[in-house]
């Protein structure tokens, strides 16, 4: 199993042993798109539609999301996030969910930016989805991401 760190020797799963590696400061900044109808864009943009600001329960429900990932992705360590913040703004046609988020620690955390954009662009949808039941959540992709043993990586 060439390089896969939550596979061992026998293939089976298993949490990656991060105790020997040092404590150092790490970010991961990730993005993801909602592309939406025209109008129910001008209804997000609003903050006034039924269900309230959508944008910013959007970015709270990020936030929120970030926090709990070792909740919810199996082998994934439980962190001490010293920073998440989640941006939904618009991108031409589309909402677009920008997630940053920092700790000092072991092992990165791409897993939480990644999940903070997920769960927001999960929210925006549930929270327009009565307007517009045709939206789609697409290109949910690292950025980048800083610190470690690997070093910093920024997407192309």
């Amino acid at each position: 199993m060439s390089g896969l760190t939550h596979i061992d020797a026998e293939g089976r799963a298993r949490m990656v042993d991060v105790s020997d590696k040092p404590e150092t400061a790490r970010e991961a900044v990730a993005e993801g798109f909602v592309r939406l109808a025209p109008e129910t864009l001008a209804l997000a943009v609003s903050g006034q539609g039924r269900k309230g600001d959508v944008r910013a329960v959007a970015e709270i429900a990020g936030v929120m999301a970030a926090k709990r990932t070792s909740d919810l992705i199996p082998l994934c360590h439980p962190l001490d996030i010293s920073k998440a913040e989640v941006a939904v703004d618009v991108d031409g046609e589309r909402l677009k969910v920008t997630a940053r988020v920092r700790t000092t620690g072991r092992t990165g955390v791409e897993m939480e930016a990644l999940t903070a954009v997920s769960v927001a662009c999960l929210t925006l949808y549930d929270m327009l989805k009565a307007a517009d039941r045709g939206m789609v959540i697409e290109d949910v992709r690292l950025l980048s991401k800083s610190g470690g043993r690997s070093g910093d990586w920024i997407r192309e």
